[in-house]
């Protein structure tokens, strides 16, 4: 029986962070930040968005059992992009994401990484897969969002730049912990519904449409309200309002093996150990690397043109399907004579029959006639 990844409210304000002394808020940023690294790096390597996505999730269920002072988050979001690259068969080496992740990190971000970061990954890969459980396969909102799309009807200008929109919401989703509390298919309506406000994009009629149908979606989730959307969409929108202050870059790190699994093998040191001097928090927030956009939005996202980072767009709706051409030619172009074929090759000429053996069905030799007379001959000559 697999586990269930969903969580309330208040559990997700009862983390392990949060009894190691992390407030809620900076809770969400480092998990924010997380979620962005593991984005950005895998742009970088031209990873698809399912396999950017399905380590964010990783990276999210695993602390909900793990402290950020624990674990650090740069380095945990190396281990889930490279689980999620061999999950998702697009399998990318430890070393090339850690290349990438020394392009995308400053100097201090980067000793999280300790004296040996591919150990460090490697390590915390056997940690993730039971913090996880195993539980590899992850479902996204894309999927559901195309298939969404394909039954609304309406002006497919409007509709293409709505799914647009709602694509990039589910990026930008995934900084939050929405994938926590409702399952993909909510999401994806949620995110829709928001998009299509912000877009104008009136849903007026759709495919299936029966009487007991008030609004779109019911036909593909049930008992969703008002109140859940608007929920979902004011999650998603407070990413773009949050407000810039300074705050810890890091939580100071515990030593490895207080609080690892008693399963779990620890080493005796990695090179994460700070000095009391170093797990002192900055007296200003270092700015982020060029290669890192920030949240450019300082309320409400435009709606046109809808400019963002994520280097990830949604494929064009496909035309409706059209049916085949009845079989055979067109009527204006003449069918192709019937070919004739030459006529088999002629039988064989006759052989006459083989004669039958002698009547005892014994095979007798002609005559020799060098052979000795038989009164001459010796008792093995006929054997």
């Amino acid at each position: 029986m697999m586990p269930c990844w969903y969580y309330e409210k208040k559990e997700l304000k009862n983390t392990p962070s949060t009894l190691d002394g992390i407030d809620y808020e900076t809770e969400m940023r480092y998990r924010k930040e997380g979620a962005r690294f593991i984005i950005d790096t895998g742009s970088k390597m031209d990873l698809g968005y399912n396999t950017t996505a399905t380590g964010v999730v990783y990276f999210h269920r695993f602390y909900m059992f793990h402290s950020f002072k624990q674990f650090p988050r740069y380095v945990t979001a190396c281990c889930c992009l490279f689980l999620a690259g061999k999950v998702e068969e697009t399998p990318k080496k430890c070393k090339d994401i850690i290349k990438t992740a020394r392009g995308l990190l400053s100097d201090q971000k980067f000793t999280q990484f300790g004296e040996d970061p591919k150990e460090e990954v490697m390590t915390l890969e056997r940690i993730l897969l039971q913090t996880i459980k195993f539980d590899l396969q992850v479902e996204h909102p894309y999927n559901y969002l195309l298939k969404y799309a394909k039954c609304l009807k309406g002006d497919k200008t409007k509709l293409q730049k709505m799914v647009q929109m709602a694509w990039t919401f589910v990026n930008d989703s995934l900084c939050t912990t929405l994938a926590l509390q409702w399952e993909p298919e909510i999401i994806a309506v949620a995110l829709m519904y928001l998009a299509g406000k912000l877009s104008q994009f009136e849903v007026v009629d759709w495919v299936g449409r029966t009487s007991k149908h008030l609004r779109w979606w019911d036909m593909f989730v049930e008992d969703v309200t008002m109140e859940l959307l608007e929920d979902i969409c004011h999650q998603v929108l407070d990413l773009y309002s949050q407000s810039t202050t300074t705050v810890p870059d890091s939580p100071p790190l515990l030593p490895r093996g207080s609080q690892l699994p008693p399963s779990t093998p620890t080493k005796p040191t990695n090179g994460q150990e700070k000095s009391t001097t170093d797990m002192l928090p900055p007296t200003t927030n270092p700015a982020p690397p060029p290669e890192v956009p920030p949240y450019p939005y300082p309320a409400m996202p435009p709606t046109e043109p809808y400019a963002h980072g994520f280097p990830y767009t949604a494929p064009p709706i496909p035309a409706p399907h059209i049916a085949p051409p009845p079989p055979g030619p067109p009527p204006h172009i003449p069918a192709p004579p019937i070919t004739v074929y030459p006529p088999p090759f002629p039988a064989p000429p006759h052989y006459p029959p083989i004669p039958p053996n002698p009547p005892n069905n014994f095979y007798t030799p002609p005559p020799n006639p060098s052979a000795p007379p038989p009164s001459l001959r010796p008792p093995f000559y006929n054997s």
